[in-house]
């Protein structure tokens, strides 16, 4: 059975993401009043719709938007997992 694990702690979201080749990214055309964007993670190929950010910006609208990060290390397989997903505090 595979397992979700849900963390606020930057380095662990930075380093699952870069560990399986993701890119922080927002949505384009999505900004509201505050600027940002619909949060994303782009694992390539590129997609037209997103735009790459700093990982600066993405952990800014991620706590702006008091978001925790739920995902999944291992598939029920046992191979590596991208199951992620965005979830309120």
């Amino acid at each position: 059975m595979s397992q979700g694990n849900t963390t606020t702690d930057h380095k662990v979201i930075q380093q699952w993401i870069e560990s399986r080749g993701g890119r922080p990214s927002v949505v384009s055309g999505t900004e509201g009043e505050d600027g940002e964007g619909i949060l994303r993670v782009d694992f390539g190929p590129k997609e037209d719709k997103l735009e790459e950010i700093s990982w600066e910006d993405f952990f800014e609208t991620f706590e702006d938007r008091k978001l925790a990060f739920l995902h999944q290390d291992k598939t029920a397989d046992g191979k590596e997992s991208r199951f992620f997903k965005f979830i309120k505090r």
